[in-house]
């Protein structure tokens, strides 16, 4: 188990390289040092999965911003557990806490989420260029969308280019998520872990079992 562990997340840290070559050559300037990772938690299990993802990326992913809905409380207690426990292996790692609007809650009409996106979307663009990621990842919560809206105006304003990843959901099988059905259109890279999905969606790239 912990040989395909460790299988699978260098299959993922080579898709990250990927982007990052990507990134410098759209640039054309070489890149060294550490890359600036924005990370998009969720509530439920999407910020399980993630934590378990970035589990295998090493130190040159730093640092690393989360931004989470401002009503999950569950995602930053995860995300600030997963962190202390890290700085007892990495004592100068960095890392943010970020909060955003949510941009629909349970529940709520579709019509009225238009609104508390837009919202959202605002509030989220600021607080992308002031974070100046290279990298976004992101694995399907509502959240995920108006970041990776701001990323790409940021791209179109010409004020910074950055690339999205987005690893669809394990318990996503043969359909995608709503996050994941707008943005597979809008992300440099687009992961999925489940064969007939990558059936139905040939822009993704299936990797197997990642979390």
């Amino acid at each position: 188990m912990g040989v395909l562990q460790a299988m699978l997340g260098a299959a993922v840290l080579l898709v990250l390289i990927t982007a990052l070559l990507l990134l410098v050559r759209r640039n054309s300037i070489p890149r060294t040092g550490p890359l600036s990772l924005l990370v998009v938690a969720g509530s439920g299990g999407h910020t399980t999965e993630m934590l378990r993802l970035l589990g295998s990326l090493s130190l040159s992913y730093s640092p690393r911003h989360y931004i989470f809905a401002d009503s999950d409380k569950m995602s930053e207690d995860k995300i600030r557990s997963f962190e202390q426990n890290r700085a007892e292996t990495f004592s100068n790692f960095q890392f943010t806490l970020n909060r955003i609007p949510r941009c629909r809650e349970v529940q709520q009409s579709w019509s009225s989420s238009i609104l508390t996106t837009l919202y959202s979307v605002l509030y989220s663009f600021p607080l992308t260029f002031r974070l100046k990621p290279d990298l976004i990842l992101c694995n399907g919560p509502g959240t995920c969308v108006p970041v990776c809206i701001s990323a790409l105006l940021l791209d179109i304003l010409a004020l910074r280019k950055v690339i999205i990843v987005y690893v669809e959901s394990i318990c996503r099988v043969e359909t995608l998520s709503l996050a994941g059905k707008i943005l597979y259109y809008f992300s440099d890279y687009f992961i999925v872990q489940w064969p007939a999905l990558k059936e139905k969606y040939p822009k993704s790239v299936y990797l197997g079992r990642i979390v």
